[in-house]
């Protein structure tokens, strides 16, 4: 089991300015975000093949019925169709994460030599603004 995070693991090296605390804080912030459209991204992706499962599967039904016609067209210009020019979400996905995620979070990282290697320095300050001391839940570090 790891060890508890303590506030200790948290206090800005000798030197390093609230403005570049607030920079990097602000690099992660965007990361943060970028992590939550690339699971959107994910669900694009999920949802698209879903769906086009559900359109082979109302292709066949409308067959059963008698609506070849119909069927076939589904069949043909439908199922397997690419989501933009030349490429399905998977392929999306993929450029996404070669292009922009993979950079980003190097990016991200790399930040984190401004502040000494210290993660979350911004957040750490602000949870120390923030609480009350001595009170329930409030503590500065995991109890136990």
């Amino acid at each position: 089991m790891s060890e508890p995070v303590r506030a200790s693991d948290h206090t800005a090296p000798e030197g390093i300015s609230e403005r570049t605390i607030e920079g990097v804080g602000r690099l992660s912030e965007a990361f943060e975000y970028i992590e939550r459209a690339k699971g959107h991204l994910y669900s694009f992706h999920q949802l698209m093949g879903r769906a086009d499962f559900l359109v082979e599967e109302a292709a066949d039904l409308l067959d059963e019925a008698g609506e070849t016609q119909f069927a076939e067209r589904l069949r043909k210009d439908l199922v397997g169709r690419n989501v933009l020019d030349g490429r399905w979400t998977f392929q999306v996905v993929e450029e996404f994460d070669d292009t922009y995620y993979e950079f980003f979070r190097g990016i991200e990282r790399e930040s984190r030599e401004l502040t000494g290697g210290v993660r979350h320095l911004y957040e750490a300050r602000l949870k120390e603004q923030r609480r009350t001391a001595g009170r329930p839940h409030h503590t500065a570090d995991p109890q136990g």
